[in-house]
């Protein structure tokens, strides 16, 4: 997470920001949603280790070198690393930025695919946030869940969502944004006695 001190920033931190508003906080998804990419990745370091073995067996005679083995080592490291950097690209671009006036959620999807969306701070009615699962309380993670005019924007896999959930509140407080108020009449006294018979 990268958060100014001031809240105030110079220059434009992201692309679409506007010049009367400052950048509050980022936070991004935790790392843990990369670990399909990292399974994947990390067994690929297999392959070049298993080729030379399989190549020390097959030729008993004539078994590879040792420099062949570490090449081919670093040849699957260095594979792994391209199969996993997609995934990377697409957890670290994917960014929910709050300013003083919106709530801005990028997302990447591979190399090519970006998406914008944003929402006024104005729009936001509710902020809470879950913690289901043993998974979620050990690794600190949940969910941050916004209720707002259009629906509910549910934001999973975000690290110390309480932290997240209590910063989103001080800044609609900040910035003046109170919770929706449900206006009610208030009945007079031979009003409030009719409903009773």
């Amino acid at each position: 997470m990268v958060e100014n001190g001031s809240g105030e920033t110079s220059a434009k931190s992201f692309e679409g920001q506007f010049d009367d508003e400052d950048v509050v906080f980022i936070f991004r998804r935790h790392p843990l949603i990369i670990r399909k990419g990292l399974v994947i990745s990390l067994s690929s370091w297999l392959i070049g280790p298993i080729v030379i073995l399989i190549l020390t067996y097959a030729r008993p005679n004539n078994p590879p070198s040792m420099v062949a083995f570490f090449l081919a080592l670093i040849g699957s490291i260095v594979f792994g690393s391209i199969i996993l950097l997609p995934w990377w690209i697409s957890w670290y671009f994917s960014v929910f930025i709050v300013t003083t006036q919106r709530f801005v959620q990028v997302t990447q999807k591979g190399f090519f695919h970006t998406s914008f969306a944003d929402m006024s701070l104005k729009q936001i009615q509710q902020v809470n946030y879950e913690i289901a699962g043993l998974q979620e309380t050990l690794l600190g993670f949940g969910t941050i869940r916004m209720q707002t005019y259009i629906g509910e924007l549910e934001i999973r896999d975000v690290p110390h969502p309480a932290k997240i959930q209590r910063k989103l509140v001080q800044v609609l407080r900040e910035y003046g944004v109170k919770p929706v108020e449900v206006p009610f009449k208030r009945l007079s006294n031979s009003e409030s006695a009719a409903q009773e018979e």
